[in-house]
Order: C-alpha cells, then structure tokens, then sequence
C-alpha cells in the first residue's frame, strides 16, 4: 500500500489500517504503562491524577502525534529526511534540516541501547517465572533483591562497573547473555522488514498482551483485599488539583507514554499508505495506549492491596516495581506463580514491541541516507546496540535520564516546530487531511503550534527542574 519513494530502495511499508495501529500501540505502551503509570495513579490519589492525564492525553494525541504521523508520511522519510522536507521547501535547502534530524535519531538510538539492557532484565525473568526458579525466591524480600542486583548491577567507578558486571556474570550467563537473546530475539523481527516482521508480531503480540491483561485484572478482581487498590484508582481529591505537581507529573506520563520524540512515530508515519486517515489511527493509538496503562495498573494496585494492604503506600516505581516488589506479590498470592509468568509475559511483549520502534528510526537512517540493505543495516545497529548496552550497564538508570529528561522532549520539540512553523500551516494541514474521511478541525494547526510545542519545549525544561517527570 505504501507508495514507493526514492530516496529508499524498495522501501518497506505497513499493509493494513490495523496493522500500523497496532505496531503504533506496541511503540507507546512500554516500560512508563507498567513500572510508573501505577504508582503515579496510587500516589497522586487515583482518579485525581487520571483526570489532568486525559487531559493531556487528549491534547498530545489530537496534536503531537498526528503531526508526527503526517510529517514522516509527507516526507516517505524518517527525522532526518523529514526535517531536510521541511527546510527545503522553507528556505530551497535542506542541510539545516538534515542536521537537525540527527538529534531525535541519536535519541532513538540511544533510548533502544538503554532499552536493550531493561529487555535482558525481562527475558531472564520471563525465563525465571516460566521455570519456576522466580517463584522458588518466596517471600523473602532479601533474596528477591539480591537476585534484582545480580541481574542490574550498579556501580560508581569503573573499576567497581567491571567487578559489578563480572560478579554478575558479565563473562559467563548473566544479563550480558539476556541482553544478547533480547537483542536477537528483536533484530530478527526487524531482519524480516516493516510488513513481513514488525506488522506481523505487533498483531499476534499486542492482541494477546491486552488480552492475558484482561485476564490477570479479572482473577485479581476476585481476591480478597483486591477492593482496597479499586479505592486507591477511584479516589477523587479535588484539592489535589490545586497542586502543580500533580500536572507536572500527569503531563509528563502523558507525554513520554504516547512516544513523541521525532523519532519512532516519524518513521512509522513514513511507512503509512497515502490513503490512511491519519487523525483516526492517532486517536486509535492514544485510546488503547491508554487502555493498557490502565489495565496495568488495575492489575498491579489491586494485586499488591491483596498482599501488601496499606503497605502499598510505601512501594515505589521503576525497576524496583516491576523486579522486587512484585516478585513479593505474586508469590505470596494463590495462583502466584501463575499469574507472575502471565505478566512477565505481558510485558516481554510490551518490551519487544517498544525496542523494535526504537531500533527502526536508526536503522532506517541508514537505509536512507547511506543506502544500506535491510539486513546490513539491522546487523550494524545491532552490533552497536550489544556492545554499547553491555558497557553501559552499571549505569543504566543514569543513561536513560540523560536521554528522557533532553533528547527525548528536544526531539519531540523539534519535529513540532519543524511540521509546525517551518513547512506552515497550508502543507501541514493538507498532510493531515490526506486519506482522511473529513478534513480535520480549524482548531489543529493554532492548537500544536502555540500549545504542543510549548508543552514539547516545557517537557524539557520541566524535566531538567525536577530530575525527570516521564
């Protein structure tokens, strides 16, 4: 269906409406849905925070995604190519441009390298709840966490890297070989192309992910004490909403969960037919990325109500979520070596489904500019991503920082004012508006190039302020 450009040699392309949705979805719900949506809803006072967090989901999706969207699509291109559009046909030169486009390609490539160590994490435990091993820990919160610091060792100096990492089996079968199977697992969905391999997985994996989702929350909803986490997501404080945290915070996991960052959304559009209504498949995207983080987190708030009972107000997010705290849960529940290997699962596919985006913007890169074939080009990144991911491991935490709180927010700024303020609103609209069953509203162009863009360019800012708030 995707019309052949030609400044990519047979270039791949989405062949269907559910197909591109679906790999869209599997881009946006990653890690945020699972390890930190949760607990923003638990701490922040359930429904206190979901409002302003569809508020801004709203916004982001009728704006920033769409323009991504429509912008790789114009272009038949990725960030750079893109931007070198943009610029072109501004100022008759699109070296500025190109330049520019560099940014969110470093950030995707980044992000995917940080990303690869997380997805080792996820297979080895994936692997560990399947054989039983994970279930075997108990309770025991000491050897749950020795096992989560063996698995993502940290450390300060180098050589206490070198020796965390060996300790951890860095030489031998420690993350450094999970990250490996990851990391092969991924890139020989990405070998098989655009519609032959990331069409095809999203639909077999993102239908099954929302669907064993279903499954847990419904099982958890029949536990006793799984009423008590209900009352934590229902919960409205309307004096909540006079604390700018609460929307800093609501506005950032909006923000970074639907993946705007001129990189994966670009290059998805760019594979998108002519005649696919673009305002429709964001709409899509947002409503079921959302969806998902709510399934998550009436699965994980209820489900450590059942073991924890008000000591969830103590649990925070990240790793430490999602490798330690439930690992306690599940266990100490019935079912739980079950309902663990169901999860761990969910969110194997919800990892492979967010890295293959990542890994796409750069290797497209060099399937545009430098004119590389598919597999040299996926056998490139790859090589890359291994080494540098294997290298960076003690320091994880501190490379995914760098890149959510800068890269991520500039790239997403970047491409709004590029669709925005560079190439103007007569082609910015009519990108839109192509394939469309009814031309969008006047209220698109005015409402990305004076709100999304601030917010793009807030999100960087508010980022630097408070550490990260995505």
């Amino acid at each position: 269906m995707s019309k052949e450009p030609k400044n990519l040699e047979q270039r791949d392309g989405f062949q269907s409406k559910w197909g591109f949705i679906l790999a869209c979805i599997g881009s946006a719900v990653g890690m945020g849905n699972i390890w930190r949506f949760p607990i923003m809803v638990q701490k922040y006072g359930g429904m206190t925070f979901l409002l302003p967090y569809f508020i801004f989901v709203i916004l982001i999706g009728s704006t920033g995604v769409i323009e991504e969207f429509a912008l790789g699509r114009r272009a038949a291109a990725g960030p750079v190519g893109a931007f070198g559009m943009c610029t072109k046909e501004r100022t008759g030169s699109e070296k500025s441009g190109k330049a520019i486009g560099a940014i969110p390609i470093i950030g995707a490539l980044m992000l995917a390298i940080g990303y690869t160590v997380v997805l080792g994490w996820i297979f080895k435990y994936t692997f560990m709840s399947l054989s039983g091993s994970l279930f075997s820990l108990g309770t025991d919160m000491g050897a749950i966490g020795g096992t989560f610091g063996a698995t993502a060792p940290e450390a300060a100096t180098l050589p206490e890297a070198l020796k965390a990492m060996a300790s951890a089996g860095f030489f031998g079968i420690g993350n450094g070989v999970w990250q490996i199977v990851a990391l092969v697992v991924s890139l020989a969905i990405m070998v098989m192309g655009v519609a032959g391999g990331i069409e095809k997985a999203n639909k077999v994996m993102m239908p099954v992910l929302f669907g064993l989702f279903l499954v847990l929350a419904i099982y958890i909803g029949t536990l006793p004490g799984a009423s008590a986490g209900y009352k934590y997501i229902l919960t409205l404080n309307p004096a909540g909403l006079a604390k700018p945290d609460l929307w800093v915070f609501a506005f950032g996991q909006a923000f970074f969960s639907l993946s705007v960052a001129g990189n994966g959304s670009v290059i998805y559009g760019s594979y998108l037919s002519k005649s696919e209504d673009i305002p429709s498949s964001a709409r899509n995207v947002a409503v079921f990325d959302t969806i998902a983080a709510l399934l998550a987190a009436v699965v994980i708030i209820p489900a450590m109500a059942v073991v924890l009972g008000e000591g969830i107000s103590d649990v925070s997010g990240g790793p430490g979520l999602m490798f330690v705290y439930l690992v306690n849960v599940f266990n100490a529940m019935p079912a739980g070596r079950i309902i663990g290997a169901i999860f761990y699962i969910c969110v194997l596919f919800a990892g492979v489904s967010s890295i293959v985006n990542l890994y796409e913007a750069p290797i497209a890169f060099l399937q545009e500019q430098f004119k590389f074939k598919r597999a040299a080009a996926v056998g490139t990144i790859g090589v890359i991503g291994l080494v540098v991911s294997i290298a960076i491991q003690p320091w994880t935490s501190q490379w995914m920082d760098v890149v959510s709180i800068y890269i991520c927010p500039l790239g997403a700024a970047l491409a709004g004012v590029m669709f925005f303020w560079v190439l103007g609103k007569e082609k910015a609209v009519a990108a839109v508006n192509e394939g469309a069953k009814k031309p969008i509203g006047g209220w698109f162009f005015p409402l990305g190039k004076w709100v999304y863009v601030i917010c793009a360019v807030l999100a960087l800012i508010l980022g630097v302020m408070y550490g990260g708030i995505g």
